[in-house]
Protein backbone atom coordinates (compact mmCIF):
# COMPACT_ATOMS: atom_id res chain seq x y z
CA UNK A 1 0.00 0.00 0.00
CA UNK A 2 2.54 2.40 0.77
CA UNK A 3 4.07 2.16 -2.37
CA UNK A 4 1.48 2.34 -4.21
CA UNK A 5 1.12 5.88 -2.14
CA UNK A 6 4.41 6.88 -3.22
CA UNK A 7 4.75 5.71 -7.21
CA UNK A 8 1.16 6.96 -7.53
CA UNK A 9 2.05 10.53 -6.16
CA UNK A 10 4.82 10.80 -8.55
CA UNK A 11 2.88 10.09 -11.90
CA UNK A 12 0.31 12.20 -10.13
CA UNK A 13 2.74 15.46 -10.22
CA UNK A 14 3.82 14.65 -13.23
CA UNK A 15 0.62 14.32 -14.89
CA UNK A 16 -0.43 17.37 -12.91
CA UNK A 17 2.30 19.23 -14.53
CA UNK A 18 1.27 18.59 -17.97
CA UNK A 19 -2.25 18.82 -17.35
CA UNK A 20 -2.94 22.48 -15.54
CA UNK A 21 -0.62 24.01 -18.52
CA UNK A 22 -2.74 22.38 -21.08
CA UNK A 23 -5.75 23.60 -19.13
CA UNK A 24 -4.03 27.08 -18.73
CA UNK A 25 -3.66 27.55 -22.21
CA UNK A 26 -7.18 26.09 -22.92
CA UNK A 27 -8.91 28.39 -20.22
CA UNK A 28 -7.23 31.92 -21.53
CA UNK A 29 -6.51 31.84 -24.60
CA UNK A 30 -9.36 28.69 -26.08
CA UNK A 31 -6.34 27.04 -27.14
CA UNK A 32 -6.41 23.36 -27.71
CA UNK A 33 -2.93 22.68 -28.07
CA UNK A 34 -1.95 19.15 -29.65
CA UNK A 35 1.80 20.32 -29.40
CA UNK A 36 1.55 20.66 -25.70
CA UNK A 37 3.12 16.56 -25.42
CA UNK A 38 5.84 17.93 -28.11
CA UNK A 39 7.03 20.91 -25.00
CA UNK A 40 7.42 17.87 -23.10
CA UNK A 41 9.33 16.04 -25.18
CA UNK A 42 11.85 19.11 -26.48
CA UNK A 43 12.23 19.34 -22.43
CA UNK A 44 13.69 16.04 -21.94
CA UNK A 45 15.50 16.11 -25.43
CA UNK A 46 17.07 19.46 -24.00
CA UNK A 47 18.30 18.40 -20.91
CA UNK A 48 19.84 15.27 -23.00
CA UNK A 49 21.38 18.26 -25.34
CA UNK A 50 22.79 20.35 -23.28
CA UNK A 51 24.46 17.70 -21.02
CA UNK A 52 25.73 15.44 -23.41
CA UNK A 53 26.67 17.44 -26.16
CA UNK A 54 27.25 21.34 -24.33
CA UNK A 55 28.79 19.70 -21.87
CA UNK A 56 26.35 21.26 -19.17
CA UNK A 57 26.25 20.59 -15.58
CA UNK A 58 22.61 19.26 -14.89
CA UNK A 59 21.11 22.00 -13.28
CA UNK A 60 22.23 24.80 -15.80
CA UNK A 61 21.45 22.57 -18.74
CA UNK A 62 17.47 21.69 -17.25
CA UNK A 63 16.76 25.47 -16.55
CA UNK A 64 18.00 26.67 -19.84
CA UNK A 65 16.34 23.66 -21.69
CA UNK A 66 12.96 24.67 -20.25
CA UNK A 67 13.76 28.54 -20.85
CA UNK A 68 14.46 27.69 -24.34
CA UNK A 69 10.82 25.47 -24.89
CA UNK A 70 9.17 28.39 -23.11
CA UNK A 71 10.39 30.73 -25.59
CA UNK A 72 10.01 28.57 -28.44
CA UNK A 73 6.25 28.12 -27.10
CA UNK A 74 5.53 31.60 -27.52
CA UNK A 75 7.03 31.57 -31.06
CA UNK A 76 5.04 29.17 -32.04
CA UNK A 77 1.35 31.37 -30.46
CA UNK A 78 2.90 34.62 -31.88
CA UNK A 79 3.62 33.28 -35.84
CA UNK A 80 1.23 29.93 -36.13
CA UNK A 81 -1.53 30.27 -33.65
CA UNK A 82 -2.32 33.37 -33.66
CA UNK A 83 -3.43 34.37 -36.99
CA UNK A 84 -5.87 31.11 -36.97
CA UNK A 85 -7.04 31.69 -33.45
CA UNK A 86 -10.95 32.56 -35.19
CA UNK A 87 -10.99 28.97 -36.28
CA UNK A 88 -10.97 25.97 -33.66
CA UNK A 89 -10.29 23.66 -36.31
CA UNK A 90 -7.21 25.52 -37.81
CA UNK A 91 -6.19 25.60 -34.32
CA UNK A 92 -6.40 22.21 -33.89
CA UNK A 93 -4.71 21.35 -37.24
CA UNK A 94 -1.64 23.62 -36.78
CA UNK A 95 -0.99 22.76 -33.60
CA UNK A 96 -1.06 18.68 -34.30
CA UNK A 97 1.46 19.93 -37.10
CA UNK A 98 4.26 21.51 -34.87
CA UNK A 99 3.78 17.67 -33.23
CA UNK A 100 4.62 15.91 -35.98
CA UNK A 101 7.11 18.00 -36.98
CA UNK A 102 8.97 17.93 -33.58
CA UNK A 103 8.54 14.40 -33.75
CA UNK A 104 10.26 13.96 -37.05
CA UNK A 105 13.19 17.10 -36.20
CA UNK A 106 13.64 14.70 -33.29
CA UNK A 107 13.91 11.62 -34.99
CA UNK A 108 16.77 13.32 -38.03
CA UNK A 109 18.18 14.71 -34.93
CA UNK A 110 18.93 12.45 -32.49
CA UNK A 111 17.83 9.37 -33.81
CA UNK A 112 15.16 6.65 -32.87
CA UNK A 113 17.23 4.85 -29.92
CA UNK A 114 16.10 5.49 -26.53
CA UNK A 115 18.35 8.37 -25.47
CA UNK A 116 19.39 8.88 -21.41
CA UNK A 117 18.71 11.43 -19.31
CA UNK A 118 20.82 12.55 -16.38
CA UNK A 119 19.36 12.55 -12.95
CA UNK A 120 19.44 15.01 -10.46
CA UNK A 121 19.50 12.61 -7.28
CA UNK A 122 20.73 8.81 -8.51
CA UNK A 123 20.78 7.42 -5.21
CA UNK A 124 17.55 5.81 -3.48
CA UNK A 125 15.55 6.25 -0.71
CA UNK A 126 13.85 4.00 1.60
CA UNK A 127 10.65 5.03 3.07
CA UNK A 128 8.23 2.18 5.19
CA UNK A 129 10.60 -0.57 3.87
CA UNK A 130 10.11 0.82 0.19
CA UNK A 131 12.88 1.67 -1.94
CA UNK A 132 12.07 4.88 -3.91
CA UNK A 133 14.38 6.36 -6.38
CA UNK A 134 15.33 9.40 -5.65
CA UNK A 135 14.87 11.19 -9.45
CA UNK A 136 11.14 10.10 -8.53
CA UNK A 137 10.93 11.78 -5.56
CA UNK A 138 12.28 14.86 -6.63
CA UNK A 139 10.01 15.17 -9.37
CA UNK A 140 7.66 14.66 -6.97
CA UNK A 141 8.78 17.86 -4.96
CA UNK A 142 9.04 19.66 -7.98
CA UNK A 143 6.10 19.34 -9.10
CA UNK A 144 4.13 20.34 -5.80
CA UNK A 145 6.19 23.50 -6.03
CA UNK A 146 5.68 24.59 -9.04
CA UNK A 147 2.37 23.97 -9.20
CA UNK A 148 2.01 25.86 -5.82
CA UNK A 149 3.82 28.68 -7.44
CA UNK A 150 1.55 28.64 -10.12
CA UNK A 151 -1.43 29.26 -8.24
CA UNK A 152 -0.07 32.32 -6.16
CA UNK A 153 1.45 34.12 -9.53
CA UNK A 154 -1.95 33.91 -11.07
CA UNK A 155 -3.92 34.72 -7.05
CA UNK A 156 -1.46 37.63 -6.06
CA UNK A 157 0.30 38.97 -8.68
CA UNK A 158 -0.83 42.01 -11.34
CA UNK A 159 -0.29 40.02 -13.97
CA UNK A 160 -2.41 36.63 -12.17
CA UNK A 161 -4.90 38.81 -12.35
CA UNK A 162 -4.99 39.88 -15.96
CA UNK A 163 -4.86 36.21 -16.84
CA UNK A 164 -7.78 36.37 -14.22
CA UNK A 165 -9.61 38.78 -16.09
CA UNK A 166 -8.93 37.46 -19.67
CA UNK A 167 -9.93 33.63 -18.56
CA UNK A 168 -13.22 35.40 -17.31
CA UNK A 169 -14.22 37.66 -19.45
CA UNK A 170 -11.66 38.69 -22.70
CA UNK A 171 -14.06 41.17 -24.41
CA UNK A 172 -14.47 42.56 -20.98
CA UNK A 173 -10.72 42.53 -20.19
CA UNK A 174 -9.64 44.43 -23.38
CA UNK A 175 -12.01 47.26 -22.44
CA UNK A 176 -9.96 47.64 -19.04
CA UNK A 177 -7.09 47.93 -21.12
CA UNK A 178 -6.10 44.63 -20.74
CA UNK A 179 -3.21 43.59 -23.73
CA UNK A 180 -4.86 39.96 -24.73
CA UNK A 181 -2.15 39.23 -27.32
CA UNK A 182 0.46 39.61 -24.41
CA UNK A 183 -1.39 37.76 -21.95
CA UNK A 184 -1.88 35.13 -24.88
CA UNK A 185 1.85 34.87 -25.06
CA UNK A 186 2.98 34.67 -21.87
CA UNK A 187 0.68 32.12 -20.84
CA UNK A 188 1.81 30.02 -23.54
CA UNK A 189 5.29 30.20 -22.08
CA UNK A 190 4.78 29.11 -18.69
CA UNK A 191 2.71 26.55 -20.35
CA UNK A 192 5.32 25.05 -22.07
CA UNK A 193 7.40 25.42 -19.53
CA UNK A 194 5.25 23.74 -17.31
CA UNK A 195 5.73 20.59 -19.81
CA UNK A 196 9.26 20.99 -20.37
CA UNK A 197 9.41 20.63 -16.72
CA UNK A 198 7.74 17.85 -16.94
CA UNK A 199 10.07 16.04 -19.10
CA UNK A 200 13.03 17.42 -17.90
CA UNK A 201 11.84 15.48 -14.83
CA UNK A 202 10.74 12.31 -16.20
CA UNK A 203 13.23 11.62 -18.14
CA UNK A 204 15.28 10.10 -15.87
CA UNK A 205 13.11 7.35 -15.41
CA UNK A 206 10.94 7.13 -18.19
CA UNK A 207 11.29 6.43 -22.01
CA UNK A 208 13.10 9.30 -24.02
CA UNK A 209 12.39 8.96 -28.02
CA UNK A 210 10.87 11.04 -30.56
CA UNK A 211 7.58 9.82 -30.04
CA UNK A 212 7.61 10.29 -26.51
CA UNK A 213 4.85 13.29 -27.40
CA UNK A 214 1.37 11.60 -27.52
CA UNK A 215 1.22 9.57 -24.85
CA UNK A 216 1.37 12.33 -22.32
CA UNK A 217 -1.00 14.48 -24.49
CA UNK A 218 -3.56 11.72 -24.22
CA UNK A 219 -3.11 11.68 -20.36
CA UNK A 220 -3.26 15.76 -20.39
CA UNK A 221 -6.54 15.37 -22.74
CA UNK A 222 -7.83 13.27 -20.38
CA UNK A 223 -7.36 14.90 -17.46
CA UNK A 224 -8.78 17.91 -18.45
CA UNK A 225 -11.94 15.82 -19.64
CA UNK A 226 -12.31 14.59 -16.19
CA UNK A 227 -11.23 17.53 -14.31
CA UNK A 228 -13.60 19.93 -16.34
CA UNK A 229 -12.06 21.69 -19.43
CA UNK A 230 -10.34 25.04 -18.15
CA UNK A 231 -10.23 24.28 -14.74
CA UNK A 232 -6.90 24.24 -12.81
CA UNK A 233 -8.47 22.22 -9.47
CA UNK A 234 -10.51 20.32 -12.13
CA UNK A 235 -6.98 19.44 -13.21
CA UNK A 236 -4.91 18.46 -10.23
CA UNK A 237 -7.56 16.18 -8.67
CA UNK A 238 -8.19 14.51 -11.84
CA UNK A 239 -4.38 13.82 -11.78
CA UNK A 240 -4.39 12.46 -8.65
CA UNK A 241 -7.48 10.20 -9.80
CA UNK A 242 -5.52 8.92 -12.88
CA UNK A 243 -2.24 8.44 -11.39
CA UNK A 244 -3.18 6.51 -8.42
CA UNK A 245 -5.55 4.48 -10.74
CA UNK A 246 -3.15 3.66 -12.98
CA UNK A 247 -0.81 2.69 -10.29
CA UNK A 248 -3.52 0.56 -8.83
CA UNK A 249 -4.21 -1.10 -12.07
CA UNK A 250 -0.20 -1.67 -12.26
CA UNK A 251 -0.09 -3.59 -9.49
CA UNK A 252 -3.17 -5.47 -9.43
CA UNK A 253 -3.28 -6.75 -12.88
CA UNK A 254 -0.29 -5.86 -14.83
CA UNK A 255 1.06 -2.74 -16.47
CA UNK A 256 0.36 -3.36 -19.85
CA UNK A 257 -3.25 -2.23 -18.61
CA UNK A 258 -2.39 0.70 -17.53
CA UNK A 259 -3.02 2.96 -20.78
CA UNK A 260 -6.27 1.81 -21.15
CA UNK A 261 -7.32 3.50 -18.03
CA UNK A 262 -6.52 7.40 -19.32
CA UNK A 263 -8.83 6.26 -22.48
CA UNK A 264 -12.07 4.47 -20.26
CA UNK A 265 -12.19 7.62 -18.02
CA UNK A 266 -12.31 9.88 -20.94
CA UNK A 267 -15.14 7.87 -22.26
CA UNK A 268 -16.95 7.96 -19.13
CA UNK A 269 -16.58 11.55 -18.44
CA UNK A 270 -17.74 12.54 -21.91
CA UNK A 271 -21.31 9.84 -21.74
CA UNK A 272 -22.02 10.91 -18.22
CA UNK A 273 -20.95 14.16 -17.13
CA UNK A 274 -19.41 16.17 -20.48
CA UNK A 275 -18.83 19.42 -18.48
CA UNK A 276 -16.27 17.60 -16.20
CA UNK A 277 -15.83 17.13 -12.08
CA UNK A 278 -15.15 20.90 -11.87
CA UNK A 279 -17.14 22.30 -14.98
CA UNK A 280 -16.09 25.54 -16.96
CA UNK A 281 -16.98 28.14 -13.95
CA UNK A 282 -14.53 26.82 -11.57
CA UNK A 283 -11.69 27.45 -13.89
CA UNK A 284 -9.15 28.81 -11.65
Amino acid sequence: MLEILIVGAVSSAIYAMLAVGFTLIFGVARILNLAHGSFYALGAYGAYFFTAHMKLPLLPAALLAVAVVAVFGIVVERVLIRPMRKSQLAMLMITLAVALVIEQVLFLTFGSEYRNVPAFIDTKFTIGGVDVGGARLLALGVGVVLIAALWLFIQRTRLGSAILAISQDPVAAQYMGIPSDRIFAVVMGISAALAAAAGVLAGPFLTVQPTMWLLPIVKAFAIVVVGGLGSIPGSILAALMLGYAETIVAYMISSSWTEIVSVLATLLMLMFRPAGIFGRRAAF
